[in-house]
């Protein structure tokens, strides 16, 4: 789905690939940008860089909370209009704690945030959509919805959820011959903040500009789902064919040779 015209709502789209999103769907012609953030000093600091570029509105909304999600999504309907894209881009990640440590909050955050969130998002948007047969929706989930991996088990819970979660929803759109569009993300770790410390062996981490414009061209060709690591063309296929190894053997190449099983060892996350 082209961006001209277009009405854009990103989740965490006040910081991260979310502004920098929001900031490439207003100069492709998007007719208004929404912004649905926790962080309203985050919020008022990108209308203010993004307005030069077009209509932006912004909201504090904290996405993990359904009945927060509702209202918000009736007050954009009456304020700005409906929704044409929308881009779940909210994310956390706690520590890079081993599972035996990790607290009950840490557990309820992650998932409410990474998985039960897009669903609170698209749940209001996606009825609305399918009645005016148009839309698309884009999940940002993870590599580590792909592939395990050590010092962030609920991260990769959650994410792996997500993923399924999408591309499910993909294919009932698909069976209904609607026109709405379901796009899902799997980014390997990005430079935003986030996962600040992380050390990766062989693939470098990705840019976030680079990210950002890579996920607006998967939606403008209404790509089903897009993985991003540096120096892999088709990372997916990458992964599928570590996955048919022995247990053993894929332990071994994702541990001593790729190095991706120690890539959380010295992670330290976005300085508060």
């Amino acid at each position: 789905m082209k961006l001209k015209d277009r009405i854009v709502l990103i989740t965490g789209g006040a910081s991260g690939i979310g502004r920098i999103m929001g900031e490439i769907a207003l100069k492709k012609g998007a007719s208004a940008l929404v912004i649905w953030d926790i962080n309203q000093e985050n919020i008022d600091a990108t209308i203010g860089e993004l307005k030069a570029f077009g209509k932006v509105a912004g909201y504090r909304v904290d996405v993990s909370n359904y009945d927060t999600v509702a209202e918000s999504y009736a007050q954009v309907k009456s304020e700005v209009g409906d929704v044409d894209i929308l881009i779940n881009c909210a994310g956390i990640i706690t520590s890079n704690k081993t599972f035996d440590l990790c607290s009950a909050e840490e557990m309820d955050r992650t998932i409410k945030v990474n998985t039960l969130a897009p669903m609170y998002v698209a749940r209001q948007v996606l009825p609305d959509m399918i009645a005016r047969n148009s839309g698309h929706i884009c999940n940002i989930a993870s590599a580590g919805g792909m592939l395990p991996n050590p010092k962030m088990s609920i991260y990769s819970a959650s994410k792996w959820a997500a993923v399924g979660w999408s591309d499910s929803v993909r294919i009932e759109l698909k069976e209904m011959k609607s026109q709405v569009r379901v796009t899902t993300i799997c980014p390997y770790f990005i430079t935003t903040g986030m996962f600040d410390g992380v050390k990766s062996k062989v693939f470098p981490l990705l840019k976030p500009q680079e990210v950002a414009e890579r996920i607006i061209r998967a939606i403008e060709g209404n790509k089903k789902m897009l993985m991003l690591m540096k120096w892999i063309p088709q990372p997916h296929h990458f992964i599928r064919l570590l996955q048919v190894l022995p247990m053993n053997v894929f332990d071994w190449l994702m541990s001593d040779v790729l190095g991706i099983y120690h890539a959380m060892d010295n992670f330290t996350g976005r300085k508060k």
